[in-house]
């Protein structure tokens, strides 16, 4: 799979490269990413570099993490996109967009060709979608996706300010139309 390239209107979902490093960890540094997708303190090249090749290793199978590019010059970043715990049939699905990317919906476009090859190619049955529910952006991004909200989890992560949050869990299954 790692040669694995999906393609949506106006976007281009590829594997991560080593040459995407420095524009990862601009973009972990941006405020909106680091509130709500925190890294743990990615401060420098050597830890994004680490960040890059850790997404682009799928040698365990537990996870499939794409850099969302534009398809006319796959070196610009728009963001990414990843399933994460894949388990059984059933995985968590999570993105984020540059600054410049932001209101034009790659991430909902990300999302969508991403949760379909995984139903069709991965036999997935299940994806899951949290978010916290003070970022109303990644619920309309769940919305638009076609995930329906399931309910509220009550402060279940801590985001970048180190404060937990509540969160809504959005899911879909293979079933969903």
């Amino acid at each position: 799979m790692d040669r694995l390239e999906l393609t949506a209107p106006g976007l281009l979902l590829r594997p991560w490269r080593e040459q995407d490093a420095p524009t990862v960890l601009t973009a972990l540094r941006d405020p909106v990413i680091a509130q709500w997708n925190p890294q743990g303190g990615l401060l420098d090249r050597a830890a994004a570099l680490h960040w890059v090749r850790r997404r682009a290793d799928w040698s365990a199978g537990d996870h499939v993490s794409l850099a969302v590019a534009d398809p006319a010059d796959d070196r610009i970043l728009l963001g990414s996109v990843s399933l994460h715990r894949i388990h059984a049939g059933d995985a968590s699905i999570g993105y984020w967009t540059m600054p410049e990317a932001r209101g034009r919906g790659v991430a909902t476009g990300a999302v969508v060709r991403l949760t379909g090859w995984a139903f069709a190619e991965l036999g997935l049955h299940r994806i899951e979608l949290c978010h916290a529910v003070a970022n109303p952006a990644s619920c309309r991004v769940a919305e638009r996706a076609g995930y329906p909200a399931e309910g509220t989890l009550r402060e279940s992560y801590r985001y970048g300010d180190g404060r937990r949050y509540d969160e809504h869990l959005h899911g879909r299954l293979a079933t969903d139309r």
